[in-house]
């Protein structure tokens, strides 16, 4: 009898998961038939929720991930600093303070915060910095600075585009740098209405730009390419005749801008202050020493909020700019220096120390922006697998979009890449699917054709 019931329950087992499988074989050949896929690479890998194959398509295959690589750099940010991590931005001064007045400079310094004056968090809006800031300045009882406002920005090395982002994306929101002191996710918006720049959300310092906007068509087709502490930024492609549309642009100079809000902070504060804009990669392009902010008399400390909520953030909005911080932070807690190419090695030879292959895991960057990424899709599932059996899965499951069909998964997307990784509904598979080169724009719903077979 014992004998029977276990067959029994082994036969209820295997013979769904063999109708799923051939089920998900039926729905990619299909895929595979379309003419949007006459010339696609496909790799496809979905597991139970004990890590047992249940059907892959080239699950090896290395192709660009797009925005499903964030799943790499988020596990790994959350068990290498901890989700309880924050950001750290400091004021300190030289010289001293005699009846209200400063002798000496303001530094300001930050390890690469993100988040800081973002829109995002309730308590850590622009205006909340500025407000602490100002506090602390009372406190000492600061009213005139007799000396130049400084902006340390060191703590990464001046590098702030990882290598293989593509030239259409950089000057575009979601192409900012990463800076030693980022300001306001690195990120401007201006209202243009036609082809005739309106406003911007703010001034870009020293900025002169070339407009070669056109009018047509109904949609945004337009592109800004600014570059890392450049005093140019170039427009073109089209936007509608006659309608205002608001279109984001990649901050050339976030330090500088975060300088300029402060010297503005002390005009309206009733602070006396006369002296330079002062940022330390600015004096390296002059060929000058760089000014080392002082170790003593430090006067403001300002926390960014803590690293889970910036994970829930990078993958529920797909933010570029908070991976490619990230893959920085990783390399100078770690291996104390802050560049991509230490990060990026860094990020590979955690998952290998997990069990991916090496030759399934190429990354470029920490965003998936670069088509240089080579990630197969059963690494990606290794991956999400892994995390489900650590102490921070909730944090980061939580970040996963739901979709209609109620699954858990990252999307991405560039040129002619779409990738999907994540949960089924009821958290029994794991799966990763990643196309590259395909032909036309249905092929998310193409996608989601196969995916369903999971619901």
């Amino acid at each position: 009898m014992k004998k029977i019931i276990f067959l029994f329950l082994f036969f209820f087992k295997v013979l769904p998961a063999q109708n799923v499988s051939q089920t998900l074989e039926k729905a990619t050949k299909d895929l595979l038939s379309t003419s949007a896929a006459l010339s696609a690479n496909f790799s496809f890998y979905v597991a139970d929720a004990s890590g047992n194959l249940v059907y892959e398509y080239n699950g090896n295959k290395g192709l660009s991930t797009a925005s499903t690589q964030k799943i790499f750099t988020a596990a790994a940010a959350l068990e290498t600093l901890g989700k309880n991590f924050t950001y750290k931005t400091q004021a300190s001064f030289d010289g001293k303070i005699s009846l209200g007045e400063l002798s000496g400079n303001i530094f300001i310094t930050s390890n690469g915060d993100p988040t800081l004056g973002s829109w995002r968090y309730d308590g850590f809006k622009p205006e909340d910095f500025k407000k602490k800031l100002f506090n602390a300045l009372k406190e000492k009882n600061i009213k005139k600075i007799d000396g130049d406002l400084v902006i340390d920005d060191t703590y990464f090395d001046f590098q702030t585009i990882p290598g293989g982002w593509p030239w259409n994306d950089l000057g575009n929101y979601y192409g900012a740098g990463v800076f030693s002191v980022n300001w306001k996710e690195n990120q401007f918006d201006i209202n243009i209405t036609g082809n005739k720049f309106k406003d911007f959300s703010y001034d870009l310092k020293d900025v002169a730009w070339v407009n070669e906007l056109k009018t047509g068509g109904s949609s945004d087709q337009s592109l800004i390419f600014t570059s890392p502490i450049s005093n140019v930024a170039y427009i073109n492609g089209t936007l509608p005749a006659g309608k205002t549309t608001t279109v984001s642009g990649a901050t050339p100079n976030p330090p500088l801008q975060l300088a300029v809000e402060i010297q503005e902070l002390f005009k309206s504060s009733g602070i006396d202050f006369k002296g330079k804009l002062i940022t330390n990669s600015q004096r390296l392009v002059a060929g000058e020493k760089v000014l080392t902010t002082p170790k003593e008399n430090i006067f403001f400390t300002y926390e960014s909020p803590t690293l889970d909520k910036l994970v829930y953030n990078f993958l529920r909005k797909s933010i570029n700019l908070y991976g490619e911080t990230f893959i920085k932070t990783m390399a100078k807690e770690k291996k104390n220096e802050g560049s991509f190419d230490v990060g990026v090695k860094y990020l590979k030879d955690f998952w290998v120390s997990k069990g991916i292959k090496s030759q399934m895991i190429n990354f470029a960057d920490g965003s998936g922006l670069s088509p240089q990424n080579y990630v197969s899709a059963k690494a990606e599932v290794q991956a999400l697998l892994y995390v489900k059996r650590q102490n921070y899965f909730q944090e980061f499951y939580d970040g996963f979009p739901t979709q209609s069909s109620g699954m858990k998964m990252k999307s991405g997307t560039i040129k002619d890449s779409k990738s999907f990784a994540g949960y089924s509904k009821r958290g029994n598979y794991v799966f990763s699917i990643i196309i590259n080169n395909y032909d036309g724009n249905g092929v998310s719903e193409e996608l989601y054709k196969v995916l369903n077979v999971l619901k």
